[in-house]
């Protein structure tokens, strides 16, 4: 046993912490029942310190995990004195430190002996939550009311014993609660898993040197991300970022970043973005912090952890009431890509002026449909997520864009899984899914391609879709002279050859058996000046079909 936290103790339980976090979400994956959360992967695993301080988590989702410190908050606070080995809590609630309600949090305590030490977390989206419409996404919805069920910080398991009323309550207020009961179970196994292996740190070096070493990882972090933002010249910094729509008549809904860098701090200030919308575009004060974590996550260095510590070189200042930080009971539903995106989106912009060598070019925008049918392989109701045909990341100074990365909100987190898997799960036929030509925009480093996707629906009744989303308008952003990329441009093709273009926010579209949706992703924004990318580049890029 050592004496005290030395750096190599230090180091191998960072490491540690790092790999139970990736072990909790291996756990996740291979037992959860629903292909949003066993192929896309739409779920991230933390662990948070007994002072609800994010101590480590793993490279799954980032808007998740940045207001994962907020929920343990809530809970913490909530059961105050009463919380016991044994015991499983959930939450859901954006205004509890949730995000969206879909996205579930399960939560366990870690004691030694006594002490509350650490809290495992698993937040995931969960295929539907009730609500007025399947699958969550309501671009309707004028009130939370209307986008599913609430939860806010409850105990399911008290001391190892589940509260099956609770439970069964919970379930039944869902449209597949086979499905929901099932992820639920991966996700108290996953976090269960996180804390056996946490005692185990702790039985093997200490609770008291396992702390230590946790503060030494949190001030080291703060130390790393304050010698990045020290090397930025001091200034008052600005950057805008805008919405297509809210899908109830407000166009060009506006996000405004003014960020002030002194010496090695930065003050955010999202007080001028514009008012709160009537509809699902809001975000909670949770999403809101999590954006602006991940937007300085994305400028610091990548091997520095994005904890706690590399966050404390941050002060945020927001309005209630704006579309950055809603009133309790505004519609929240697509917060975590919109308006996080674009939270993200104006602080990189503002700050693409001090060091133009970290902006990167826009990724894509979100543009989610979602499908309900019968299906005629098995009889029974289907909800399929549209993971497939994601947009194009942005250049940066270090290279080009990947292609079919994703958005900001995930960073390549989300997958879109297997064709083959999704064909034999789902009644779904993958006539075409490949880069789509001509779709980033140009920089001396261009953006990454989006998607051309030709999906027939394989059904023998009547489907209804729902869309939520942004982008039909606004391309990816090109950042430090670079250019948008082209927008998304969605249609839905009938058997007897009209064609509907898709907006990015309606519900209970009919699709009719063999239907056929042609989508095409946007690309990726570009980086620096389009006249200094080299012949080369343009010559492969004819070649392989990205431009041309």
């Amino acid at each position: 046993m050592v004496a005290k936290a030395d750096l190599i103790t230090v180091s191998i339980i960072q490491h540690r912490l790092t790999a139970i976090v990736a072990e909790m979400g291996e756990a996740m994956l291979r037992t959860s029942y629903s292909q949003i959360l066993n192929s896309s992967r739409d779920f991230s695993t933390g662990i948070c310190d007994a002072k609800c301080r994010l101590a480590a988590q793993a490279e799954h989702i980032p808007i998740h995990v940045g207001a994962l410190s907020f929920a343990a908050e809530s809970v913490s606070g909530y059961f105050s004195g009463t919380v016991k080995p044994g015991d499983v809590y959930l939450l859901n609630d954006p205004y509890f430190g949730g995000s969206h309600l879909p996205d579930v949090t399960a939560f366990v305590p870690v004691f030694a002996g006594d002490q509350l030490v650490f809290w495992t977390i698993n937040r995931a989206h969960h295929s539907d939550i009730g609500g007025a419409t399947y699958g969550a996404y309501n671009p309707t919805a004028t009130s939370i009311f209307q986008e599913g069920l609430r939860i806010t910080p409850v105990k399911l398991y008290d001391q190892g014993i589940v509260r099956q009323d609770l439970l069964d309550m919970l379930a039944t207020n869902t449209r597949n609660p086979r499905d929901f009961k099932g992820d639920l179970a991966a996700q108290i196994g996953s976090v269960r898993v996180g804390e056996r292996r946490v005692l185990s740190l702790i039985e093997e070096f200490g609770a008291d040197i396992v702390l230590k070493s946790v503060e030494a990882i949190l001030n080291s972090a703060e130390q790393q991300a304050r010698e990045v933002i020290s090397t930025w010249p001091d200034g008052v910094y600005r950057g805008e970022a805008v919405l297509d729509d809210d899908g109830h008549g407000r166009q060009d809904v506006t996000i405004r970043a003014v960020v002030t860098k002194k010496e090695s701090d930065l003050v955010v200030d999202l007080t001028e973005s514009d008012a709160q919308s009537d509809g699902f575009l809001n975000s909670s004060y949770a999403n809101m912090r999590s954006a602006v974590a991940m937007a300085i996550s994305y400028l610091i260095n990548p091997e520095t952890p994005k904890n706690h510590g590399s966050q404390r070189p941050i002060t945020v200042k927001a309005k209630q009431g704006t579309i950055v930080w809603s009133n309790d009971g505004a519609p929240v539903t697509m917060c975590t890509s919109h308006c996080s995106n674009e939270i993200c989106e104006a602080i990189i912009v503002a700050l693409s002026e001090a060091c133009p060598e970290r902006a990167t070019g826009g990724w894509g925008r979100r543009f989610r449909v979602a499908i309900q049918g019968e299906n005629p392989k098995t009889g029974k109701e289907f909800i399929w997520h549209l993971f497939h045909a994601r947009p194009g990341a942005g250049g940066s100074s270090g290279g080009d864009g990947w292609h079919n990365a994703g958005e900001w909100h995930s960073a390549g987190g989300l997958k879109f899984g297997s064709v083959e898997l999704a064909e034999a799960r789902f009644p779904l036929l993958f006539n075409k899914h490949e880069f789509r030509k001509n779709s980033s925009g140009d920089g001396e480093f261009r953006g990454g391609a989006g998607v051309e996707l030709e999906l027939e629906l394989e059904t023998e009744k009547l489907a209804l879709a729902n869309t939520a989303g942004d982008g039909n308008r606004h391309g990816s952003r090109g950042m430090v002279g670079g250019e948008d990329s082209k927008p998304h441009h969605y249609e839905l093709h009938h058997q007897d050859g009209s064609i509907r273009p898709l907006k990015t926010k309606e519900i209970s579209v009919p699709v009719n058996p063999g239907d056929r949706f042609i989508i095409h992703s946007a690309g990726g924004g570009g980086w620096g000046d389009p006249k200094n990318r080299t012949a080369w580049a343009r010559e492969l890029d004819i070649k392989n079909e990205i431009t041309g």
